[in-house]
């Protein structure tokens, strides 16, 4: 194919222009074809910083849990319920480990009694768990345990708790969690001594429980005295006087 003077001139042209580019390290870049925006997020907080010719980006995220405020507006739940040594469950026991003739920091004490309703007219269960002496109180007569134990309700499940166990007062313990009906619980239970170490009285309340409790477990509970005894029909564990596979 044969060129024009003309066209061999402005290929010559073009070919300089390109070596001179090259040469002087410039590179021609196309113009953008699109541009972005970041969208708007309430939850996205950001901060620009410069350095010489380079910008970056910080992001934080401060987005409150939607589940945490649905916790907050469910209602306290109240559970009561009777704890009563039978003597006939071989307990308690109490491991002198400090080898001291009085009770002394160190000394474990083992348990495990009978559990019934707040009304005394079903038996639901045990109590389980161990006590770890850590002061005794002798201008109180009495002892500072640090107590870890659990309240077995039979099919519904179980209520695990800890913490400062007063012989002497009524105290609180921390309710740690659960099972069955009780998973994902948490709150306190108030401990009333009646008859130490054999008859106790509990009030729990009760936060975290995705349905109300069973009715059964709520009967209007007997007022806490050292007198106070479950049914013989609860005692006797009749089957009209207990729960569904109760805790024995």
């Amino acid at each position: 194919m044969a060129y024009s003077s003309s066209a061999l001139r402005s290929i010559s042209s073009l070919k300089s222009s390109a070596a001179r580019s090259h040469a002087s390290g410039f590179v021609p870049t196309k113009p953008s074809l699109l541009s972005f925006k970041l969208a708007q997020n309430p939850c996205l907080l950001t901060k620009t910083t410069s350095s010489g010719n380079f910008s970056g980006i910080k992001r934080s995220f401060s987005c409150r849990s939607r589940a945490s405020s649905t916790e907050d507006s469910r209602p306290v739940q109240e559970l009561s319920v009777y704890e009563i040594n039978e003597r006939d469950r071989g307990g308690p026991a109490y491991l002198r480990l400090s080898q001291k003739s009085v009770n002394s920091l160190g000394d474990l004490v083992p348990f495990t009694n009978k559990l019934y309703t707040g009304d005394l007219q079903k038996r639901v269960g045990i109590t389980a768990g161990i006590c770890v002496l850590i002061q005794n109180k002798p201008e109180k007569k009495g002892d500072r345990y640090e107590a870890i134990y659990s309240f077995y309700f039979g099919a519904y499940g179980h209520i695990a708790v800890q913490g400062s166990y007063l012989t002497y007062e009524d105290t609180y313990l921390a309710v740690t969690g659960g099972s069955g009906i009780f998973e994902g619980v948490y709150g306190q239970v108030k401990v009333k001594q009646l008859v130490f170490p054999f008859k106790l009285f509990y009030t729990f309340y009760l936060k975290g429980l995705t349905k109300d409790l069973p009715a059964e477990l709520l009967g209007k509970a007997v007022e806490p005295s050292p007198a106070a005894e479950p049914s013989p029909a609860a005692k006797a564990c009749e089957p009209n006087a207990v729960i569904a596979n109760y805790t024995d």
